[in-house]
This record gives structure tokens, sequence and C-alpha cells, in this order.
């Protein structure tokens, strides 16, 4: 997870220092900071696919910013931004905490309280990380689901081509397909099928094509009479 980006939101040079020196410390070396609300935006937004492309992993944000706020920021990013599945830490101060329930309807999955200590802010990013993680792994395993699905309904529906009715010659037996081109019956097969082919010859074609070696065979025991 220390690979993982985080972006820190704070009007407050020196507690955008301190966060960014911490994150650094815990072993995380992909830090974004900004000083608005405005400036996270931009930074959201400079990759055309956003959300899909691994721009931001988590958010620190503080509550109180000129501007926008930490709060109505938190929701523009969660609900009109694409990135709901990105958790927002909030800094607040204690006579913010009236503040924390509007956070939370807002969209943010963690807080905590200035001043606050480096074991506790360590603890709340690798939660917050941990379900990123959790988060992400499961929409791989649903983009995997969704490949097989895929896969398989496609298997179905070339089996269900198969077992429909086939255009077929009557004389050299070749298969008519969709486009109405006109196909040998091994092709259309092939390209509808799994199906492997090995070419031998019928007994009956054996005694039309090769009468004497037919019935050499026949007086061999090899074929019945």
């Amino acid at each position: 997870m220390k690979d993982m980006k985080v972006l820190v939101i704070d009007d407050v040079a020196d507690m955008l220092l301190m966060l960014s020196d911490y994150l650094e410390e815990f072993g995380y070396n992909q830090i974004t900071t900004v000083e608005s609300s405005y400036d996270a935006f931009k930074h959201l937004t400079s990759e055309p696919k956003a959300p899909a492309s691994g721009v931001i992993d988590l958010i620190l944000m503080d509550i109180v910013m000129p501007g926008m706020n930490g709060i109505d920021a938190c929701r523009q990013i969660k609900t009109k931004m694409g990135f709901s599945d990105v958790p927002v830490i909030m800094i607040t101060g204690e006579s913010e905490m009236e503040q924390l329930r509007n956070a939370f309807e807002a969209g943010a999955t963690d807080y905590v309280t200035k001043p606050f200590s480096k074991l506790e802010l360590r603890v709340r990013v690798e939660s917050a990380l941990k379900l990123k993680s959790s988060i992400d792994a499961q929409k791989r395993a649903n983009t995997l689901l969704g490949d097989a699905n895929k896969k398989l309904q496609d298997a179905i529906d070339n089996i269900k081509v198969l077992q429909g009715l086939l255009p077929i010659c009557a004389s050299c037996k070749k298969i008519r397909n969709d486009s109405g081109d006109w196909s040998q019956m091994e092709a259309y097969i092939s390209a509808h099928s799994e199906a492997e082919f090995s070419h031998g010859i019928c007994p009956d074609c054996q005694q039309r094509l090769y009468p004497k070696v037919y019935a050499r065979l026949q007086e061999m025991g090899l074929l019945p009479n």
C-alpha cells in the first residue's frame, strides 16, 4: 500500500508540511499537497479518466477553508467527480465537532481532531487505505467475472448458432453463413465452435472410390460383408 497516492488539502502551510512529513515517515512517497478545494479539483481532473487511472487513493482534507469548505468539497468530489470509492479523512478542530455529521453525510470516511497524535493519524490512514485496496480488489474481481461471463455467453451463442437451421448445399455440402456467403462445412463449424477435425473415409465412400481395396479388406475380415 505504500505506493498508493495521497492528496492533502489544507489552507495552512504549516499543517500541509506536517501532514506531508508524517506521511513520508509512514512510508508513503506519492503525496500531493494543495491549499484549496479548487486546487484539489484541478488535480483530480488533470487526467481525462481520473477515476480509472488511479489519480488518488486517499484524501486528507481540512473542514474549515476559505472559499469552498471541506464538507462541500467532499460532496463535490464524491458525487460529481466520480471518486465515490476514494476514502476521505476530514481534519477538524474541537470547535468544529458539530460539523462532522454533515461531513459524513457528504461522504467522509473518517476524521482526525486537531491536535492529533502521529499514531492516531497513522492508524486512520492505514485503515482507509486498506478499505481502498479492498474496493479496488473487488472491482478487479468484478471485471474478471464480467469478462468470464461474456466469454461464456459468446460460447452459448455459438452453440445456439450450430443448433439452428443451417442452409446446406445439397450437392457440395457447403454451408451458407449469416452474411450470405458459402463456406466449407469444416470452416463453418471451426468458426462457430471449439471442434477440431481429423479426416478419414467412411466405408460407403471407400467401396465407391476404391472397390478393389474394399473387397480385399472384406476378404481379410477387416470390413463387414
